[in-house]
């Protein structure tokens, strides 16, 4: 009889372990979760403010290259001329 109330007791003790090790676990993956989202939140700030520089780097760069084209039309008419001949050349292969 002693020893079924030692096993019992030790059966009740290790579903203690198994509960407290499972709450345990349960509190990790909530907080690796939130660590994810949070993440998650991060990436997509910085994707926002890359493409909102890279955008505004583009719309200046476009700018110059027009008021290039308006001060010197001939040099800009040229210099695609030269370019579509390149690749010209380079399709035929």
């Amino acid at each position: 009889m002693a020893e079924l109330k030692t096993a019992s007791a030790e059966s009740t003790a290790a579903r203690v372990k198994a509960d407290i090790a499972a709450e345990d676990l349960s509190a990790q993956v909530a907080a690796l979760r939130n660590d994810l989202s949070r993440l998650t939140e991060s990436v997509v700030a910085l994707g926002q403010g890359a493409k909102s520089a890279v955008t505004d780097e583009a719309s200046v760069m476009t700018e110059r290259l027009r008021d290039k084209v308006r001060e010197e039309p001939l040099v800009a008419l040229a210099a695609t001329a030269g370019i579509a001949y390149v690749f010209g050349l380079l399709s035929r292969r």
